[in-house]
């Protein structure tokens, strides 16, 4: 009898070993399944058209070569016709009146069916003094593939991430540049973070909580939580999408994500973490610009989705940033 037991316990131990083993096996293909497709690259989407070259597209820069210019702002665009113009006016006046600071403009048209590309042609044409270039995607990918393609073209020793609505206010970049000088002198890695957190008991925004739907307030509390489980809940506003890189964090940073969706700032900051990439955040102004794109039930989903295949293929080491080489080694 106690044979008899031994070995029916043995058989029920391998069984539970063999299942535990089933059960995980299928949730990494799962992982697999539901993880985003590499971002494939296509050839024309490496050249840019420009107001001295509106029908011949150049090469672009890579980020990989070495800065000709202190800044890039790259503003990801889709179907940005009527909110572009606006927004390009006050950052031309902005960068034009910093008399000692070099910059070009890269607008990363994400696949728009409204004819961006061609309003964007036609403000390079407007402020032709200014470095404007225009990529036009094949197909829309996403704001965070937009914004990533963008960066890994840019020319700058600093590259700011700006929305294409203008809701942050690009005078506040100053408030960032001076933050990075303190944070990464001598171009060392740096992220500076713009923030809308000390916003959030201002009377505007609770004028606007007010009037927001009750699901859309759950779910803004419920991204909170869920982004300190995942390890950026040190970060106040991880998605106000006004972000200053020094050139050396985001040669690290941004060959090394995956995500194309609108929660890709979370994985960006996610990486400059394994990374050791130093972050601040910065108190900014911001309002909120109508025109928004984003399904919140729809994009909710997707963003838990998201969060926890970042979080799944990080910790199991299938995504990993490659720090740089100290010049030393």
């Amino acid at each position: 009898m106690d044979t008899q037991h031994l070995l029916y316990g043995g058989l029920v131990l391998a069984g539970g070993i063999f299942l535990s083993f089933a059960n995980i096996n299928q949730l990494y293909l799962a992982l697999i399944f539901w993880s985003p497709a590499p971002i494939v690259t296509h050839e024309s989407e490496k050249k840019y058209r420009s107001h001295a070259s509106p029908k011949k597209p150049l090469p672009l820069t890579q980020l990989a070569n070495p800065s000709s210019v202190d800044l890039t702002v790259v503003i990801p665009a889709f179907n940005e016709t009527e909110r572009l113009p606006l927004m390009m006016a006050s950052t031309i006046a902005h960068l034009v009146s910093q008399k000692n600071r070099t910059y070009e403009i890269i607008i990363v048209d994400d696949g728009s069916t409204d004819g961006t590309s061609e309003t964007a042609l036609k403000l390079a044409a407007k402020y032709a003094k200014s470095n404007i270039r225009v990529v036009t995607l094949e197909k829309n990918v996403g704001k965070g593939g937009a914004v990533r393609h963008g960066m890994l073209y840019s020319s700058g020793e600093r590259l700011l991430m700006a929305d294409a609505d203008g809701a942050s206010r690009i005078e506040d970049l100053e408030a960032l540049w001076t933050t990075m000088d303190a944070l990464a002198p001598d171009n060392r890695p740096g992220v500076v973070v713009g923030s809308r957190a000390h916003l959030v008991k201002s009377e505007a925004v609770v004028k606007m909580l007010a009037q927001r739907s009750l699901i859309r307030n759950v779910l803004m509390h419920g991204l909170h939580t869920i982004l300190r489980i995942v390890g950026v809940g040190h970060i106040r506003d991880t998605q106000c999408g006004f972000k200053l890189f020094s050139r050396s964090a985001a040669q690290q940073i941004f060959p090394a994500q995956h995500l194309p969706t609108w929660i890709f700032d979370v994985e960006l900051l996610l990486l400059a973490k394994q990374l050791r990439i130093p972050v601040a955040e910065v108190p900014i102004e911001w309002h909120e610009v109508a025109g928004s794109k984003l399904n919140v039930m729809t994009a909710s989903f997707q963003m838990l989705r998201d969060l926890l295949i970042v979080r799944a293929n990080h910790l199991l080491g299938r995504w990993k940033a490659v720090p740089a080489k100290r010049k030393s080694d």
